[in-house]
């Protein structure tokens, strides 16, 4: 899944706007991510693996912020092929490049890829997997109980929610910590001080992390009588929710 190398922001950029899953993101998109997430490859291989003990015959497999279809890779590999998958993006630049590593990679199962804002909702039905793959730290937090209850009711019974996240320390000390050990992980993965900083700028008013516990009493609030955590590394977490 290697292209094209994030260069994004590593000339100065004198008012740092918002991030966004532009054309340019979605280009180097792979990169970025591989070099931003640690285990990124491992989480994935861990979500299609998971997928395969879950999945519910005559149900759908749905993947929010699907970016460019590394999930819908790694689930395509573990899921029979009379699941259908959907994924689903508010990027139309990541669909583009999601629907071309579809036809790149020959994918044999029906594959929906559409269109959609999970700030504003999206319906969902018949599922018996959802993954939110760092995705619902970019839902504005005013609008993530709501999305969470409307993908509970979407899901089948002892149908599942898998979740990775970037995430905060339960203790503000230990946060600091982990940040630190987290650009320090960017550096080995040739990020340069300036990149570090202006990709932090540009995420600052965008991406909004929780801690683990403040997710997992989202999870229950919003109905879910089952959570796990899978997956830990210092500010990042993947876990599952059971309906």
């Amino acid at each position: 899944m290697s292209g094209n190398v994030d260069q994004i922001f590593n000339e100065e950029i004198s008012k740092v706007p918002d991030f966004t899953f532009s054309s340019k993101v979605a280009n180097v998109f792979d990169d970025m991510v591989t070099r931003s997430v640690p285990y990124y490859p491992e989480m994935q291989r861990m979500i299609g693996e998971i997928a395969a003990d879950h999945f519910q015959e005559g149900t759908v497999i749905y993947d929010l912020g699907c970016s460019t279809g590394a999930t819908l890779l790694h689930m395509d590999k573990t899921v029979p092929k009379n699941i259908a998958f959907v994924g689903v993006d508010d990027s139309r630049d990541m669909l583009d490049k999601c629907r071309t590593k579809m036809e790149d990679f020959q994918v044999q199962r029906e594959i929906i890829l559409e269109y959609g804002d999970l700030n504003t909702g999206i319906k969902v039905q018949n599922a018996s997997i959802i993954v939110l793959c760092l995705t619902l730290q970019f839902v504005r937090p005013i609008n993530r109980e709501r999305l969470l209850r409307s993908l509970f009711d979407g899901l089948k019974e002892n149908g599942i929610l898998i979740i990775v996240e970037k995430i905060l320390a339960e203790d503000s000390s230990f946060n600091r910590d982990f940040i630190k050990y987290y650009y320090d992980y960017k550096r080995r993965n040739q990020y340069s001080e300036m990149e570090i900083s202006q990709k932090r700028e540009a995420l600052e008013n965008v991406l909004i992390p929780y801690k683990l516990s403040e997710n997992i009493t989202l999870l229950k609030e919003s109905g879910f009588k089952q959570t796990e955590v899978f997956f830990k590394w210092y500010n990042f977490a993947g876990f599952i929710a059971k309906k």
